[in-house]
Protein backbone atom coordinates (compact mmCIF):
# COMPACT_ATOMS: atom_id res chain seq x y z
CA UNK A 1 0.00 0.00 0.00
CA UNK A 2 2.71 2.54 0.78
CA UNK A 3 4.41 2.06 -2.43
CA UNK A 4 1.62 2.57 -4.32
CA UNK A 5 1.04 5.61 -2.74
CA UNK A 6 4.75 6.61 -3.68
CA UNK A 7 4.54 5.50 -6.90
CA UNK A 8 1.05 7.92 -7.21
CA UNK A 9 3.02 11.00 -5.74
CA UNK A 10 6.07 10.45 -7.98
CA UNK A 11 3.32 10.20 -11.03
CA UNK A 12 1.96 13.72 -9.45
CA UNK A 13 5.55 15.11 -9.34
CA UNK A 14 6.80 13.60 -12.60
CA UNK A 15 3.04 15.52 -14.15
CA UNK A 16 3.71 18.81 -12.59
CA UNK A 17 6.95 18.75 -13.72
CA UNK A 18 6.33 17.84 -17.13
CA UNK A 19 2.84 19.46 -18.10
CA UNK A 20 3.52 22.63 -15.50
CA UNK A 21 0.02 21.51 -14.38
CA UNK A 22 -1.53 19.08 -11.32
CA UNK A 23 -3.22 15.87 -12.42
CA UNK A 24 -6.43 17.21 -11.19
CA UNK A 25 -5.74 20.39 -13.11
CA UNK A 26 -5.81 18.54 -16.43
CA UNK A 27 -9.32 16.81 -15.97
CA UNK A 28 -10.49 20.18 -15.20
CA UNK A 29 -9.38 21.31 -18.27
CA UNK A 30 -10.80 18.59 -20.42
CA UNK A 31 -13.93 18.66 -18.74
CA UNK A 32 -14.26 22.52 -19.71
CA UNK A 33 -13.17 21.74 -23.36
CA UNK A 34 -16.09 18.77 -23.43
CA UNK A 35 -18.53 21.59 -22.50
CA UNK A 36 -16.65 23.94 -25.46
CA UNK A 37 -17.06 21.09 -27.91
CA UNK A 38 -20.60 20.79 -27.46
CA UNK A 39 -21.00 24.03 -27.19
CA UNK A 40 -19.60 24.38 -31.20
CA UNK A 41 -21.64 21.57 -31.98
CA UNK A 42 -24.64 22.97 -30.80
CA UNK A 43 -24.17 25.96 -32.63
CA UNK A 44 -22.42 25.03 -35.79
CA UNK A 45 -18.88 26.90 -35.02
CA UNK A 46 -15.62 25.08 -35.58
CA UNK A 47 -12.54 26.00 -33.43
CA UNK A 48 -11.08 29.27 -35.56
CA UNK A 49 -14.51 30.69 -35.76
CA UNK A 50 -14.45 34.32 -34.60
CA UNK A 51 -16.74 36.60 -32.41
CA UNK A 52 -18.78 37.90 -35.09
CA UNK A 53 -19.55 33.74 -36.48
CA UNK A 54 -20.50 33.04 -32.75
CA UNK A 55 -23.22 35.77 -32.49
CA UNK A 56 -24.79 35.29 -35.85
CA UNK A 57 -24.81 31.49 -35.42
CA UNK A 58 -26.38 32.18 -32.05
CA UNK A 59 -28.80 34.44 -33.82
CA UNK A 60 -29.80 31.82 -36.38
CA UNK A 61 -29.94 28.72 -34.12
CA UNK A 62 -32.88 31.18 -31.62
CA UNK A 63 -34.50 31.88 -34.27
CA UNK A 64 -35.30 28.51 -34.73
CA UNK A 65 -35.41 27.82 -30.97
CA UNK A 66 -37.63 30.67 -29.80
CA UNK A 67 -40.46 29.81 -27.76
CA UNK A 68 -42.38 32.13 -30.17
CA UNK A 69 -41.77 29.54 -33.01
CA UNK A 70 -42.49 26.42 -31.57
CA UNK A 71 -39.65 25.81 -29.35
CA UNK A 72 -38.62 25.63 -25.76
CA UNK A 73 -37.31 28.17 -23.22
CA UNK A 74 -34.57 24.93 -22.41
CA UNK A 75 -33.32 24.85 -26.01
CA UNK A 76 -32.98 29.33 -25.80
CA UNK A 77 -31.24 28.81 -22.51
CA UNK A 78 -28.45 26.14 -24.06
CA UNK A 79 -28.12 28.38 -27.16
CA UNK A 80 -27.19 31.08 -24.29
CA UNK A 81 -25.17 29.07 -22.64
CA UNK A 82 -23.08 27.72 -25.54
CA UNK A 83 -22.57 31.64 -26.82
CA UNK A 84 -21.42 32.85 -23.34
CA UNK A 85 -19.06 30.35 -23.11
CA UNK A 86 -17.17 30.63 -26.50
CA UNK A 87 -17.25 33.96 -26.15
CA UNK A 88 -15.22 34.00 -22.68
CA UNK A 89 -13.39 31.34 -24.03
CA UNK A 90 -12.38 33.62 -26.73
CA UNK A 91 -11.27 36.69 -24.22
CA UNK A 92 -9.48 34.13 -22.11
CA UNK A 93 -6.88 32.94 -25.46
CA UNK A 94 -7.12 36.75 -25.95
CA UNK A 95 -5.28 37.94 -22.83
CA UNK A 96 -3.04 34.38 -22.68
Amino acid sequence: MAKLIVLALLASLACRILAGRWPWELLAISERSHAEIRARALLGVDRSARREAIIEAHRRLIAQVHPDRGGSNDAVHAANAARDLLLAQLERNKTE
